[in-house]
């Protein structure tokens, strides 16, 4: 309980900081780490309540809809670098 508190107060103030930061026309945090913080906070809070975790189903799901997240994320990526 008070990690899902804790990573989602972290979270929060990361996404403000890199806001101001964007304000400011300053140094921003990466999109990369960004997502990276918003996926651990899902990930271990999964496992960390045992929620979920012995549904095949949805275990099959959840990780299919990450792969297909990191693939679009990768296109996307590759589009905006050309």
């Amino acid at each position: 309980m008070y990690f899902c508190i804790v990573i989602n107060i972290i979270t929060f103030l990361v996404f403000g900081y890199d806001k101001r930061q964007a304000k400011n026309n300053k140094r921003r945090i990466s999109e990369f780490h960004l997502l990276l913080l918003t996926a651990i906070g899902g990930i271990l809070s999964m496992y960390l309540f045992k929620h979920k975790t012995n549904k095949f189903s949805f275990i099959l799901s959840f990780y299919a809809i990450v792969i297909l997240q990191i693939v679009l994320l990768y296109f996307g990526i590759q589009t905006f670098k050309s």
